[in-house]
């Protein structure tokens, strides 16, 4: 029986890579570790995303509250996470009752969320 023990990476297609591994590295933290014609790898933590180019113009989907990428943060605060992100002008929303979950959009519309620590 395989047993996967952990996540190597996740896929998000973009519309402008270069714009996207920005967002990701500047403002999220991430750090690329490879990168090669319209796509790039980027580690968060020990888990990584790719960022791979839209191709031949296909419309993007987006992701909804049933689809998301959720991300650990190793610190801080929810007031002081959501001033970060809006000081570079993401929009935050958060969820009713919830005051560990931040979400927001990455510049093509992903939707993601940072999860406070306790």
């Amino acid at each position: 029986m395989i047993q996967a023990s952990g996540v190597d990476h996740i896929v998000l297609h973009v519309n402008d890579v270069a714009r996207s591994k920005k967002f990701y590295t500047e403002i999220l933290g991430m750090t690329a570790y490879r990168e090669d014609g319209g796509q790039v790898f980027l580690h968060a933590g020990q888990q990584g995303v790719a960022l791979f180019a839209t191709k031949n113009g296909a419309p993007l989907s987006a992701g909804n509250d049933l689809n998301h990428l959720a991300l650990n943060v190793r610190g801080g605060t929810y007031e002081g996470l959501k001033a970060e992100l809006e000081r570079h002008g993401v929009e935050v929303t958060g969820r009713p009752g919830e005051d560990r979950c931040i979400y927001f959009r990455d510049p093509d519309g992903h939707r993601l969320q940072l999860v406070v620590p306790r």
